[in-house]
């Protein structure tokens, strides 16, 4: 499968929202998460970040489809951590390895270090048991 990242531009906040509130309804539903949840995030934190000069969106793409995004956090500062916040894969092509597969593109792009991931603990799909 052909994966590849596409910068997303400020124009297209309202797909992009959309995207990430069918994404996380799920977990929202399971937990009910509603102060952190981006599930119930507003659309105009989204377009906050996209004017962030720090703040570089991607949609992942899977064989020319918008299968997913990704948030990376890169003040390209000398030990600054960057952060990825959110990546997600819409229900339809989850457990195929596009989150691993995008966060390695996100390496290539921002560097190879440096990284945090917030993630929930108890979703076994979200981690890699052999590193806990």
């Amino acid at each position: 499968m052909d994966v590849r990242l596409v910068r997303i531009d400020i124009e297209d906040a309202e797909k992009l929202w959309n995207m990430q509130v069918a994404a996380f309804k799920e977990l929202y539903d399971k937990y009910q998460d509603t102060q952190t949840s981006p599930a119930t995030e507003p659309m105009d934190k989204i377009i906050m970040r996209l004017k962030q000069p720090f703040t570089y969106y991607y949609y992942i793409m899977a064989n020319g489809i918008e299968a997913g995004a990704i948030r990376v956090v890169d003040k390209h500062e000398y030990g600054v951590t960057k952060r990825i916040s959110p990546i997600f894969v819409m229900p339809e092509y989850r457990n195929r390895g596009l989150a691993q597969k995008a966060i390695k593109l996100a390496e290539e792009i921002h560097g190879c270090s440096g990284w945090e991931l917030d993630t929930i603990l108890e979703e076994k799909g979200n981690r890699n048991t052999a590193a806990i």
